[in-house]
Parts: C-alpha cells; structure tokens; sequence
C-alpha cells in the first residue's frame, strides 16, 4: 500500500480512476482500525517517535481526490469532502460519544472505551487510545497522536501537524493528564504520566523551565519540545531583563515544571476515572 499511495501522490493523474479511489477506502479502512499510523512509538529515535510521511501523503491524497457533497443531517447544514464522512462507531467497542454536537471524521483511530464530551473534534489521522477522555469544547488535531488512559479536558487543543509531511505531529504518552485551556502545538511530545496545568501553552517557540532538575527543555531544529515522563507542568512567567521590558517591569510567558507526579497527584486526578 505505501509504494501505491506515494506513487498516486507524487504523480497526480488527470483523473483519479475507479481503482484510486478503492485504494484510498482501503488506506482509510486501515487508518481507522489503527493499523497505519501518521506516527509510532519509536524506541530507535532520540524521541521515541518516528513520523510515517507517507501515511500523511495517503491522508492528503484524500483531500486532493474528495469532491465537495452535502453531508446535512436534518436542519444541519454541512458541506465536505465525500472522502471523509464523519465516523461510524462501532457499538462493540464501548466507545461514549455523548449527545450534544461532536464530531469525529473518518480516518480517526478510537479505543476501546473513549470517552468524548460534547462538543469536541477529533481530525482525519489522529489516534486516540484506550481508556481517554475527551471533554468539552476540546480539540484533537489531525495526525496527533494520544495515548492509554489520557483526560484532554475542556477546551483544550492538540494541535497536530499534517504539513509538512515528514513534520512529527503533537504526541501525548499514556496517563497524561492535560488541564482546561491548555495548547500543544507544533510536534511536542508530552511524555507518560506528565500533567498540564489549566491554560499551560506548548510550542516550539517557548522552553519549558524545569526548577526540579535545574535545566531548560528546548525544542531545536531537529527535535521537537518533550517534556519529560511525570512532569507536573503549570502556566508562569519569566521577567525581561534588559531594554525597555526591563524598565517597564515586563514579564513574558513560559511553562514551568514545578514538581514530578507522586502519590498526591495521583489522588487529585483519580476522581476523573468515575466519569469513563
């Protein structure tokens, strides 16, 4: 399948053909049940991820190929792509999608019992593992990656990453817990048991302050930002020190790691296993 999709990606035909399209319902057919991912655990890689491009090519070809179509339900006006349909849930797989407005499109892997609150998005690529919840308001981008056992809570996004192809899409270990308000963007890896305080930012651009372990977690230009396994991370600031900044008394934003997980965290979060 790899050598087809990147053959029928990088050589545009005029016309894609009956046999086109039944390759892309099969790359999707094998996206949805998780065996193709747009990234995977990696034990090789300094981060622990490698990226599968052409699996992000197969998920672009779809957008490429796709003719517009009215997907309205009832007085609900939608309009997309026919190649990405919202999904259909298997009942067999105990998976919550709670009433009230989500959305979650074909090409999404789910596992076993999911939990998604109303309103929320999952995108074309993602993955989500056993045992997550998925709150309110809450996104999940295209291609990122989501462990066993993670909360994403209210209003939270995880950006994802499908351009540039061989870019890593955001990755979120298992037993993460992510805070209301929070953001990862832009191929960071939040590591197992790590905890995001409400309205903590992660990106590239800004470094993440350990004051356990005295140093600062960086992304370069060849590896993204990973906080570390059991981080316990909160939203800070860090002041100007020179120029008018200075003079002016400014502070600019920063993550700060103030603790690792223990036995007092655990208890604060374990409430939330009542919900799934």
């Amino acid at each position: 399948m790899q050598s087809l999709i990147e053959n029928l990606f990088d050589n545009k035909p005029a016309a894609y053909t009956a046999a086109d399209r039944e390759l892309f319902t099969q790359f999707l057919a094998a996206l949805n049940a998780g065996r193709i991912r747009a990234a995977e655990p990696d034990p090789a890689a300094a981060s622990g991820w490698r990226v599968n491009p052409w699996v992000k090519k197969g998920i672009l070809l779809g957008f490429r190929m796709g003719v517009n179509i009215d997907m309205s339900v009832g007085t609900l006006s939608f309009c997309d792509k026919d190649t990405y349909p919202t999904k259909c849930i298997p009942a067999a797989h105990n998976i919550r999608i709670v009433p009230g407005g989500s959305s979650i499109r074909e090409g999404v892997y789910l596992g076993q019992n999911v939990t998604c609150m109303p309103p929320m998005y999952i995108n074309v690529g993602a993955y989500v593992d056993d045992g997550t919840m998925v709150d309110s308001h809450a996104l999940v981008g295209s291609c990122a990656q989501v462990g066993t056992h993670c909360h994403i809570s209210a209003a939270s996004q995880i950006g994802g990453v499908l351009e540039p192809v061989g870019a890593l899409p955001v990755i979120i270990e298992d037993d993460v817990l992510i805070g209301g308000n929070c953001g990862v963007y832009e191929g960071t890896i939040v590591k197992r048991r790590a905890v995001l305080g409400t309205g903590t930012i992660l990106n590239r651009s800004t470094p993440v302050y350990d004051l356990v372990r005295n140093t600062i977690h960086r992304a370069t230009e060849d590896d993204p930002l990973v906080v570390p396994e059991g981080a316990v991370v909160i939203a800070g600031a860090r002041a100007i020190t020179n120029g008018p900044g200075k003079d002016w008394g400014i502070s600019v934003y920063t993550p700060v790691i103030v603790k690792y997980r223990d036995a007092k965290t655990d208890t604060r979060i374990q409430l939330e296993d009542l919900l799934r």
